[in-house]
């Protein structure tokens, strides 16, 4: 047998190599690119981590509830997050102004909302507006927002008042942590204790004014506004 290799064997071979390599050069990375398909799109998130909701009341993590004892509802993430933002919105109806009901809003379409905003955690289910027009700082008495820092200690940091950030909005209130927080969890078992426990929760009377409560609300208010 002849083993011999030829001159014209050799640049055949080499030929058919580099073509071989352009042809590859130019043909898309089909594995790359079934991955990228393959690989599920991550859901957008409103500023707080939560996921943004579609709509409401249907294929949603956000139905409308009624806030017991006012004769209002209005559409929240449901399970924790509804526990905890019902019982600022309660109090506050029992203890700094009645809220009509044009004055309470949940849920919002995100098309409608600055995405990079706190509001944008309306369009997850995770934010109210209580008094939409009363967006301006100034718009508490100072009796009324001693009560405001109170209801939110209550809520042990979970919620956190517009009226804190940076660009005030004092309408707004909305989850300070995100859905794998344990710290959520833990705000929402403890209300949800009140509500079965009689001289607790919502519509009792407290004395929001004690030495104790005070430095509870204002140890809060300066580890949320320094956040």
């Amino acid at each position: 047998m002849d083993h011999q290799i030829t001159r014209r064997t050799v640049l055949r071979t080499a030929g058919l190599t580099s073509a071989a390599v352009a042809v590859s050069s130019v043909l898309p990375d089909t594995s790359a690119s079934a991955a990228e398909r393959r690989r599920p799109k991550r859901p957008a998130t409103s500023t707080n981590g939560w996921t943004i909701q579609a709509n409401v009341d249907r294929d949603s993590q956000v139905w409308t509830r009624s806030v017991a004892g006012t004769g209002l509802s209005v559409p929240v993430w449901i399970g924790d997050v509804e526990v905890i933002l019902l019982h600022a919105v309660r109090r506050f109806h029992y203890e700094i102004e009645e809220i009509q009901r044009t004055d309470l809003t949940g849920w919002c379409d995100i098309s409608k909302l600055r995405k990079s905003a706190p509001e944008s955690n309306l369009a997850s289910g995770t934010a109210v507006r209580i008094r939409p027009g009363a967006r301006a700082k100034g718009g508490f008495f100072p009796l009324q927002e001693l009560v405001l820092r109170d209801i939110l200690a209550d809520c042990e940091g979970a919620v956190r008042w517009g009226g804190d950030d940076r660009e005030v909005d004092e309408s707004l209130f909305y989850i300070a942590f995100g859905p794998h927080d344990r710290r959520v969890r833990q705000a929402a078992v403890k209300l949800r204790g009140w509500e079965v426990k009689p001289g607790e929760g919502a519509g009792v009377r407290f004395d929001f004014l004690s030495p104790s409560r005070l430095s509870r609300a204002d140890n809060l208010a300066r580890a949320q506004h320094s956040g």
